[in-house]
């Protein structure tokens, strides 16, 4: 049997770019562009190469899109311009707890809520989180950033206190406190957690 392909590059004239082949059960071709910028053809077992090429070179310019729109987006991220957590000193480390300690204290009696343990972490993909039990978790870089932001965080997770879910209920909530709350949720998504 013929070695099937398992690489199909495309060309646009300027820009060349590799589709990896990934064949199983599947029943229909799906092809993505991953947030790393890889492009991955998923194809069923039986697919023969020509109507494979036929399928990825009738969708170039869907990839050549999707790439630069990838490419734009990656440009246009800000960062949080905060400094690295090793570079922290522990007097830093508490000049920061203590700045959400104070909108912990603020945020909740406004909105009659308990809470647990406030931690500060480094963490690498949300900004911050509360369990089950109340204990509330805030990435440090926002520390870094507006203080409407690092504010509507806080209301954030507090209503979490009220609604541990995302209902309109718990929207409704969060609107409350901070009425702008779609905007900051905006801009916190175009901020690069790092």
């Amino acid at each position: 049997m013929e070695s099937m392909i398992t690489e199909y590059k495309i060309s646009d004239g300027e820009l060349d770019i590799s589709i990896s082949i990934i064949r199983s059960k599947r029943k229909s071709i799906g092809l993505e562009v991953r947030p790393d910028g890889c492009v991955l053809a998923r194809i069923p077992a039986r697919l023969s190469d020509r109507e494979l090429k036929k399928f990825l070179d009738g969708h170039k310019e869907w990839v050549f899109q999707k790439k630069k729109l990838l490419e734009d987006r990656q440009k246009s991220r800000e960062t949080s311009s905060a400094l690295p957590v090793r570079e922290l000193t522990p007097e830093d480390m508490e000049k920061i707890k203590a700045k959400f300690l104070e909108r912990v204290q603020y945020f909740s009696g406004l909105m009659e809520v308990t809470y647990g343990k406030v931690t500060i972490r480094s963490q690498k993909t949300r900004w911050g989180s509360c369990s089950g039990k109340g204990n509330l978790n805030f990435n440090y870089q926002l520390y870094y950033l507006p203080e409407k932001l690092l504010d509507y965080v806080v209301v954030h997770e507090l209503a979490h206190r009220i609604h541990m879910n995302h209902s309109p209920a718990f929207w409704k909530e969060v609107e409350k406190y901070c009425p702008d709350h779609k905007e900051c949720r905006r801009k916190l998504r175009a901020v690069e957690i790092g």
